[in-house]
C-alpha cells in the first residue's frame, strides 16, 4: 500500500538551512501551483544547488543584479529566470538572508492536474515526460517571470506552495554533477535525483558553444 502524502505546508524554517542540505531532502516534497482551472500537484524527483557566492554556476556569484535578486532572501520565495530567448525555470531559494543560494527544480511527477499539464506540454509523448527537465517542469506547472519573488511559505492563499508530501530515504537519493554546468561550476556533484525514478531527466555535460567568426 502506497502511503498518502502529507499535506502539510513545508515551513520557512526548512529553506533557511544550508542549500546542501535543503536540496536532498526537496526530493518527494509536493510543489501545488493553483490556477484559475484549478491546482497542479507535482512529486519532486530530481533537483540542482546553487551555493551564490561559493558557486560559480550559480547566477548569484558576481553578486545581486535586478535578475537575481529574489535570491538573496527570504527563504521559501520562488525565484524564476527566463533562458535561451524561450524557457522559465523555477527555484527555491535557501539559507541565511543575503546569501543567495537556492534549488532548481528539475523534474517531478504530476500527480494530481495532469490534464492540465498536457494542454501545456503537447508535445510529451506520455505522463513521465510532463515535467521531465527544468523548463517542461515550469511549462507543465504554468510558470513564468510573473511568478518570481512567490513566497511559496506564506499562510493564505498563493499561487505555489511546497508540501511536507513523502520524503525520499536516504539509501534512494542519488547525486552526481548538475547538467550542462560549465567551467569551476561543472564539478559539484550538487545533482540529487531518486533512484530509477522514469520521471527524471537525462544527464548532459556542458558542451562549449563554437564562436561565430
Amino acid at each position: 500500500m502506497i502511503a498518502t502524502p502529507d499535506r502539510t505546508p513545508l515551513p520557512r524554517t526548512f529553506f533557511e538551512r544550508p542549500v546542501l542540505d535543503v536540496a536532498p531532502e526537496l526530493l518527494g516534497r509536493l510543489v501545488v501551483r493553483t490556477t484559475p482551472d484549478g491546482p497542479i500537484t507535482l512529486r519532486l524527483t530530481e533537483v540542482e544547488a546553487y551555493d551564490g557566492p561559493n558557486d560559480p554556476g550559480s547566477h548569484a556569484f558576481r553578486g545581486r543584479t535586478a535578475r537575481n535578486s529574489v535570491m538573496f532572501g527570504p527563504a521559501g520565495h520562488v525565484y524564476v529566470y527566463f533562458t535561451y530567448g524561450m524557457w522559465h525555470c523555477m527555484n527555491l531559494v535557501c539559507g541565511p538572508e543575503g546569501e543567495a543560494s537556492g534549488v532548481l527544480l528539475r523534474a517531478g511527477e504530476v500527480i494530481e492536474g495532469a490534464e492540465q499539464a498536457r494542454k501545456r506540454r503537447l508535445s510529451a509523448r506520455n505522463d513521465k515526460e510532463l515535467a521531465k527537465g527544468p523548463a517542461r517542469l515550469a511549462t507543465a506547472l504554468d510558470v513564468d517571470r510573473a511568478l518570481d519573488g512567490t513566497d511559496a511559505c506564506a499562510f493564505g492563499d498563493t499561487p505555489i506552495r511546497i508540501l511536507t508530501g513523502t520524503p525520499v530515504p536516504a539509501d534512494q537519493v542519488r547525486n552526481g554533477p548538475r547538467t550542462g554546468v560549465s567551467g569551476d561550476g561543472g564539478v559539484h556533484p550538487w545533482r540529487y535525483w531518486v533512484a530509477d525514478d522514469p520521471t527524471v531527466s537525462p544527464y548532459r555535460a556542458h558542451v562549449p558553444r563554437r564562436r561565430r567568426s
